[in-house]
């Protein structure tokens, strides 16, 4: 008899070793299909409601256009009236909701699962405040404004996240340290801003007060065009490195056993999260809660499948979408900032967080 083998009395064949391999293997493939079959109908429900959103941003507001015609005027037809108002005033803002929601999202995943934390996200660790000092001190002692004022935006995340780094350094970075150095360079950079903005004139604290919250407001194509490059630049480059993701997922002795080269992998993923950390700050400000929140939330629509990026970024696309549009028409003839309206969703999320940790003697 071939895979198997009689037992000791002689009565009942045992099963084959191999026989447990094979079924074992077959379990294991059959989980990792439906994984990927519900990553797969996850992420498509998520760009579907994704693009729903961005039309419904493109066609409602003081002039409704119906979606047919919103449809027609992004493939060039429509009338005048409809291209000036989707085209000119409209989409540039759309279209930065969905690409700022989406690098933050991405950057947030890469913090929280290369660090093992889920309080590792740019808002959280002090790479947005860096952002936020530059601007207050470039508007204030400088006098730089528009354009200029993004690339300093970005180049103080990338100096704040690259101190952090090397701060946290002792022979290796642990996602604690960074964590707690991140923090603590946080809190002195906000302390910066306030001390700056105490001293600005009055309209340049309200300009720079509005552009720390996070806001969307009066932005056109001068601003998306700089996030379109860099997205295109840093969104491949982050799939290319998040292929060492799962055995880092493992920890460096594990990760480095298996082949990966842990403190270069590590710094490569560190360096695309700040990096898109910093240009969706420089375009849209700090915008709060989004690389916080995506992330979880993706990883309770697919768990089990690790960082999940492509849900991430769809969900933080979907979140700063949505979120523009209600602040945009929740309250009659205000305009809220969607940083507001973010952090009304994500400062509550951090409490219970924060709560659960304790409850379960995590929190110290």
């Amino acid at each position: 008899m071939t895979g198997t083998s009689l037992a000791p009395d002689g009565k009942a064949p045992l099963a084959s070793p191999d026989l447990d391999l094979r079924a074992a293997a077959a379990r294991v493939a059959a989980v990792r299909r439906r994984g990927r079959a519900r990553l797969v109908g996850v992420s498509a429900v998520l760009l579907a409601a994704t693009a729903a959103a961005f039309c419904l941003a493109l066609g409602y507001g003081d002039y409704t256009v119906p979606l047919p015609d919103v449809v027609r005027t992004l493939f060039g037809g429509g009338d005048p009236g409809s291209r000036f108002v989707i085209v000119e005033l409209r989409l540039p803002r759309a279209l930065l909701a969905l690409l700022v929601g989406c690098c933050f999202g991405l950057s947030g995943t890469i913090f929280q699962t290369l660090l093992r934390n889920p309080l590792a996200s740019p808002d959280v660790i002090g790479v947005s405040s860096g952002a936020g000092a530059a601007v207050v001190l470039a508007g204030g002692l400088a006098g730089l404004s528009g354009t200029p004022l993004s690339f300093v935006a970005l180049a103080g995340s990338l100096v704040t996240g690259t101190a952090i780094y090397l701060l946290a350094w002792r022979g290796g970075v642990t996602g604690y340290r960074l964590v707690l150095v991140g923090l603590g360079i946080g809190m002195g950079l906000s302390s910066l801003i306030s001390y700056q903005m105490t001293r600005a004139e009055v309209t340049e604290a309200q300009n720079a007060f509005l552009w720390l919250s996070g806001s969307l407001n009066g932005r056109s194509w001068p601003q998306v065009w700089p996030l379109l490059v860099g997205a295109a630049v840093l969104v491949p480059l982050t799939a290319l490195a998040a292929r060492a993701l799962p055995a880092l997922q493992l920890g460096d002795d594990t990760a480095g056993g298996l082949g990966a080269r842990v403190e270069r992998d590590r710094r490569a993923l560190l360096a695309c999260a700040m990096g898109l950390a910093g240009i969706a700050t420089a375009a849209a400000g700090p915008v709060g809660f989004v690389a916080f929140l995506a992330p979880p939330i993706a990883r309770r629509l697919v768990p089990g499948q690790g960082a999940a990026l492509l849900p991430s970024a769809a969900v933080g696309a979907l979140l700063v979408s949505v979120a523009d549009f209600a602040g945009q028409h929740v309250l009659d003839g205000t305009q809220l900032p969607v940083g507001i309206v973010t952090s009304v969703i994500g400062a509550p999320y951090l409490l219970w967080l924060l709560a659960r940790a304790n409850r379960v003697g995590q929190g110290g």
